[in-house]
């Protein structure tokens, strides 16, 4: 269980399904779940926007909901609550960046979610998913977008075994020994073969 003690010595400890669920690989088994089913998400979503030339060659599609989002309508609330934000999307609409920013929205999503649903680099892929959620929700569009973004933040938190079944098992303990982790250590042991998933 992990324990911080502040500056005044007091000692906080993580709750015990807290700690369960970031750091013991029983939990992958939910994560898995969770993963593959955020993986999917993404890859659909990809899939409608890769067929797309509005999409992947004209950045068209893009444009639309770039033109929509940054109105400001002369009642009601406009879809971006922060002007800062507002700014920034008809900065990039002035620069015509929908162009090349839309490929890269489409197959990104794509990336992300083939990634999630290998268990490869989960915690990363997981944090550019919530990344682009959080873009979504900032220009206004809501859909599916916060629960997404919940599940991708509870994949970071418990990048240690989010990935455990699937490739990061493998890589997340190459990257340790390939950086000197000593074996033996305690965090090349919770990659080996002496795994809670087979206790």
């Amino acid at each position: 269980m992990a324990t911080i003690t502040t500056y005044k010595d007091r000692l906080i400890q993580d709750p015990p399904i807290v700690s369960w669920l970031m750091n013991n690989p029983k939990a992958a088994w939910i994560w898995l779940v969770l993963r593959v089913w955020l993986g999917y998400q993404w890859i659909d979503a990809a899939l409608h926007k890769i067929d797309n030339p509005a999409w992947t060659q004209t950045g068209m599609a893009l444009k639309g909901f770039w033109t929509n989002s940054v109105v400001v309508p002369a009642e009601g609330r406009p879809a971006i609550a922060f002007d800062w934000y507002r700014s920034f999307i008809q900065a990039l609409l002035d620069a015509e960046a929908y162009t090349w920013f839309a490929p890269l929205v489409a197959y990104g999503e794509l990336i992300i979610g083939i990634a999630l649903v290998l268990g490869l680099f989960t915690g990363m892929a997981a944090f550019f998913g919530a990344f682009m959620n959080w873009n979504f929700m900032m220009a206004g569009a809501a859909s599916t977008n916060p629960m997404l973004f919940i599940v991708a933040l509870g994949l970071i938190l418990a990048w240690k075994v989010s990935g455990y079944i699937g490739l990061d098992y493998f890589l997340l303990r190459w990257i340790g020994k390939a950086e000197g982790g000593a074996k033996g250590s305690p965090e090349d042991q919770k990659w080996e073969g002496k795994s809670a998933l087979t206790s």
